[in-house]
């Protein structure tokens, strides 16, 4: 099967079913969406992301790897190949050398699926998760370990991992990792905002991460004060603080058919609680450094950009499950009408 993929895509493309979604919208090949964005569909029940995707007019969809066996994957694969869509494949490397040949099975699913590259999101948030900076280092060596152990696999597959930053690392200690790794099968999921959680311009993130994407975890911010540090939320693309056009224009220049898989989470606002001393347990000057100046930039974008942040409070599933279709239509409408997806 996997032999004959180009003859056919090149046939749905010869039949023009390569150009429009479910509902007739010429198809964002480029463009994607990711699970997390669906969260108040999918706990409504009967969900399937890979239709949705479809019926939204996005040509590429996150998935795992199904269950079920060869069978369900070769029937994923091939609706995948009906719709003219790609995907991405969420598997997370083996973290003991008892779970390498799982990860193997995984991997050669992915393979199957024709996916683009897998992704893993290592971490949960750093300022929540870790109560000394010794846990937090002993966490980031074991990650480290687990992409030790599967970059073979990787390479014999010739498969991508795109380890995102998920509110984990830094920029500078993510791409010092990836570049010391040296595999062309490790990159980055370079997500548009998780890093301003870290006291990150998103410029220096931009310009660290970007050279390491294998795709982009697509989304716009909005930040604003609060009595101990700052909001963070996702809002429709467009509406934020982020420069959406610059760094998508700047990706695709590296890479002409990057992934651009839309996460937009329809939620309160996170906390960033810069004025309180949990939040700088797991930094430390030496090793995972986080300098003053940075606080104080991510502060003044906060205090300095008026952009409405997006919040659930007082809605009833319902009401939140409209506000996140309107917010994703937006988005994709934005895209559509402003950048080359």
């Amino acid at each position: 099967m996997l032999a004959t993929t180009g003859s056919t895509l090149a046939w749905l493309s010869a039949s023009g079913l390569d150009g429009a979604g479910a509902q007739g919208q010429p198809l964002l090949k480029n463009m994607g969406g990711e699970g997390p964005g669906f969260g108040n569909r999918s706990r409504a029940g009967g969900f399937d992301i890979l239709e949705h995707c479809h019926s939204l007019g996005l040509g590429v969809v996150r998935l795992s790897v199904p269950q079920g066996g060869p069978e369900a994957v070769r029937a994923v694969r091939k609706k995948l190949d009906s719709y003219a869509m790609r995907c991405i494949v969420s598997i997370a490397p083996p973290r003991t050398d008892a779970a390498v040949e799982a990860y193997a099975t995984a991997i050669a699913a992915a393979r199957e699926l024709g996916a683009v590259t897998t992704q893993a999101s290592f971490t949960a948030r750093r300022y929540e998760e870790f109560e000394t900076f010794e846990a937090f280092k002993i966490s980031f060596e074991a990650h480290k370990k687990s992409v030790e152990r599967a970059e073979p696999i990787l390479r014999k597959h010739k498969m991508k991992l795109a380890i995102e930053n998920h509110k984990g690392w830094r920029a500078a200690e993510h791409a010092a990792w990836v570049k010391q790794i040296g595999s062309e099968y490790v990159g980055v999921c370079y997500d548009f905002g998780n890093n301003l959680a870290l006291c990150e311009d998103p410029a220096e993130t931009y310009k660290l991460l970007a050279p390491l994407t294998f795709y982009v975890s697509f989304k716009d911010m909005a930040v604003a004060p609060y009595e101990d540090g700052f909001l963070l939320s996702e809002v429709a693309l467009g509406e934020g603080i982020l420069d959406i056009p610059g760094m998508v224009k700047g990706l695709q220049q590296r890479d002409p058919g990057m992934i651009f898989a839309l996460e937009m989470i329809t939620r309160e606002p996170l906390k960033i609680p810069v004025f309180t001393k949990k939040y700088w347990t797991t930094f430390d000057d030496a090793f995972s450094p986080l300098p003053g100046r940075d606080l104080a930039r991510v502060l003044e974008i906060a205090r300095s950009t008026k952009k409405p942040l997006t919040t659930t409070a007082g809605l009833s599933p319902a009401q939140a499950l409209k506000l996140e279709d309107d917010l994703i239509n937006r988005s994709i409408e934005y895209a559509r009408k402003n950048l080359s997806l």
